[in-house]
């Protein structure tokens, strides 16, 4: 079929879905009974999510249902899939999409839109990719899932949707997956992040900041890892104070599956987000690409212990170069647990803090609207005489801003493709160039291609199979 002809529309089923999803906002046609009316694949294009239509204006539950097809099809932090949907829309562009348009087409229509023109390779590639994906029963079953574990999905269109996450800009995700309150990501929000492994000294300081901007009425906002974060999330839900956990994977897989009980309780008086639609697993790709979204959600990132090489200076990276205040606390000049905190002190300005009291100081001087809602007897943050100064230049951690997912990083690094590649195969057992390519968001050439490099450097190696004519990959075991 012609892209010109195809038209991505919600068929009665789905919509009926996504009126759950949204708990009660109506969404246009979707008590239509008669057959006729629902949505059918259309002819010639395998993977369409609705149905060829001769209606040429996509309603709210056409765009929000696009928007869920794209959170399917992109990977975080893709800049590309971003800048397509900025242009032309996420119903038009996922009507190129499902149209086999090519990447010509889809070029010329951006250009016609709003005067950019996207790299025709780069387009090309991405275009390729997002097709892998493009599955009509698995988006119905990400809605279904969505339905039957309560969640709900909130988009740019929605009136609860952060404002604050759109700083990201392409980068920025195109849906959010929420259980529990979506109402409480607009609100004034701490990051708290640190290590992992974090020391007693850690937990504690964690604790007594978390309870004192808990008790003045900020949200706290974390990944729900074990050390820093889990003991920031129990500080908060201990007060009775809402806290938000984002997650890597979809905000229904428990992870660290140790944290469900905790996950549940947060979902219960706060909410567990992901830009990532139900079941999806958390790789190390999206870990990196989760923690922009912790930045872009808050007013300030903490961070309260962390090593040099810890993934919360990843995040304090976002929340620099998205120009988010950033703070840290100081430990022991001999303690390797505190020296990604010396150093955002030492080289990146983050403010450093002891106490709740100073915690306190360092949020109301942030610039923008008063942090904490004023109190009888508490006159409310203003207008200070001096502006505060820019926190530094973003810490050099990876992938420590926000950047498209072709990046490579620091040249010591494992480039983006091999970091994505080895996630997606198993700890057991083989998978084919095509199989990698869908799990990690890539074409089948870059993910050959990543393959391939791994093999040389010793990581992994191929397997034929006997009566198979696809050749497996696998992960080389050591020990």
């Amino acid at each position: 079929m012609n892209a010109a002809e195809l038209r991505i529309r919600a068929d009665a089923e789905m919509r009926s879905l996504l009126e759950r999803l949204t708990h009660g906002i109506a969404m246009p046609g979707c008590s239509r009974d008669d057959p006729e009316d629902r949505g059918r694949p259309a002819d010639g294009a395998p993977g369409t999510v609705a149905t060829a239509s001769a209606d040429p204006s996509p309603d709210a539950g056409d765009v929000l249902l696009a928007r869920i097809v794209w959170s399917r099809l992109v990977e975080p932090g893709d800049s590309l899939a971003g800048g397509l949907l900025r242009a032309l829309g996420p119903v038009t562009a996922l009507e190129q999409l499902a149209a086999n348009a090519s990447a010509a087409r889809v070029r010329d229509l951006v250009r016609e839109r709003t005067g950019e023109e996207p790299a025709g390779p780069a387009l090309r590639r991405g275009l390729e990719r997002w097709r892998l994906r493009l599955d009509r029963a698995a988006t119905l079953a990400d809605l279904q899932a969505g339905v039957e574990r309560g969640m709900r999905v909130v988009t740019p269109e929605a009136s609860d949707w952060p404002r604050a996450i759109g700083d990201l800009g392409d980068h920025a995700p195109p849906a959010l997956w929420v259980r529990g309150d979506p109402a409480l990501l607009g609100r004034a929000a701490l990051a708290v992040v640190g290590a992992r492994a974090c020391t007693s000294y850690g937990s504690h300081i964690t604790a007594e900041l978390t309870e004192a901007v808990c008790t003045l009425g900020a949200t706290v906002v974390s990944g729900a890892a074990y050390g820093i974060d889990a003991t920031a999330h129990r500080a908060a839900l201990a007060l009775d104070s809402p806290t938000v956990a984002v997650l890597a994977g979809g905000a229904d897989v428990p992870y660290p599956r140790a944290h469900e009980s905790l996950l549940d309780r947060i979902a219960a008086s706060g909410a567990v987000c992901s830009e990532m639609v139900p079941g999806s697993t958390p790789t190390r790709w999206r870990f990196l690409q989760r923690n922009r979204s912790i930045a872009a959600l808050t007013r300030a990132t903490l961070v309260t212990e962390a090593g040099a090489t810890s993934g919360s200076i990843n995040t304090a990276g976002h929340a620099a170069e998205l120009g988010r205040g950033l703070a840290a606390v100081p430990g022991p000049v001999t303690s390797a647990a505190s020296a990604g905190c010396h150093r955002l002190i030492r080289d990146y300005g983050a403010t450093l803090v002891t106490n709740g009291a100073e915690l306190c100081e360092f949020l109301e001087q942030l610039d923008g609207p008063a942090f904490f809602a004023p109190e009888p007897g508490r006159p409310s943050a203003g207008p200070h005489d001096g502006e505060r100064q820019p926190t530094g230049r973003a810490p050099d951690a990876g992938a420590a801003g926000p950047q498209d997912q072709s990046g490579t990083g620091g040249s010591a690094r494992p480039p983006a493709d091999h970091r994505r590649a080895l996630d997606a195969l198993p700890l057991r057992g083989a998978r084919t160039a095509l199989d990698v390519a869908r799990r990690a968001g890539l074409t089948l050439a870059e993910a050959h291609a990543a393959l391939v490099e791994l093999e040389l450097l010793g990581t992994v190696e191929r397997r034929e199979a006997r009566g198979r004519a696809e050749t497996g990959w696998s992960l080389i075991r050591r020990g």
